[in-house]
């Protein structure tokens, strides 16, 4: 259930500002807060619903499933309830992009959640950028988060074969679903190549 949320805007004394964040969600309660989404990315439904399940109505109850599907609904898929789904984390990284574009650099924002640490708009979708970006880097073991099913991967022949998974563990990163799913998950080089950009503009 999207909730609604104006106490982002409260550092402003121009209430007219607050319309866009009226029509957002309340961000203690959902992208910011570490207990609620993975340090992973955004996954497709929160972590809280791994034991608190929705139930619509008569029908099966909707629950955090990070990776494969537990139940039959939507014959079987199950990108939308737990897993790192692509898609939705670009989506959100363009909108936050956006929303900086309004608020600029002096708007802050609590990320994580109970962290202390303030950060704009801006920073905030390039972490997120970050953590998807993460996912296909190998780490101080030598593998990648989404290849960590196969061990062969790690060889020097191997290494750079990155496969792009329709989705990802919510908890881990590993690559589930089609293996060769570039049309969404290729997504990342776009992120990879901003990435360069503002590196390079900084220099």
């Amino acid at each position: 259930m999207v909730q609604t949320s104006c106490h982002l805007c409260h550092s402003y004394a121009d209430s007219s500002r607050c319309h866009l964040i009226y029509l957002g969600i309340s961000w203690d309660a959902t992208i910011c807060n570490p207990r609620q989404f993975r340090q992973l990315a955004l996954q497709g439904l929160s972590k809280y619903h791994d034991k608190n399940p929705y139930a619509f109505g008569d029908g099966p109850p909707l629950q955090y499933d990070p990776a494969e599907a537990t139940t039959i609904i939507m014959g079987g898929n199950s990108n939308w309830r737990g897993p790192v789904w692509f898609p939705i984390n670009y989506l959100l990284i363009e909108s936050l992009q956006k929303f900086h574009q309004y608020y600029g650099d002096e708007y802050l924002i609590e990320f994580p959640t109970g962290s202390g640490q303030k950060m704009n708009i801006l920073k905030i979708a390039d972490q997120l950028s970050e953590r998807l970006i993460h996912i296909f880097e190998r780490d101080k073991d030598g593998y990648r988060p989404a290849m960590n099913l196969h061990p062969k991967m790690k060889e020097d022949h191997f290494h750079e074969n990155i496969l792009f998974y329709e989705y990802f563990h919510g908890d881990t990163g590993r690559g589930v679903g089609s293996s060769h799913q570039t049309g969404w998950t290729g997504l990342v080089a776009k992120l990879i190549q901003a990435r360069g950009q503002e590196d390079a503009h900084e220099s």
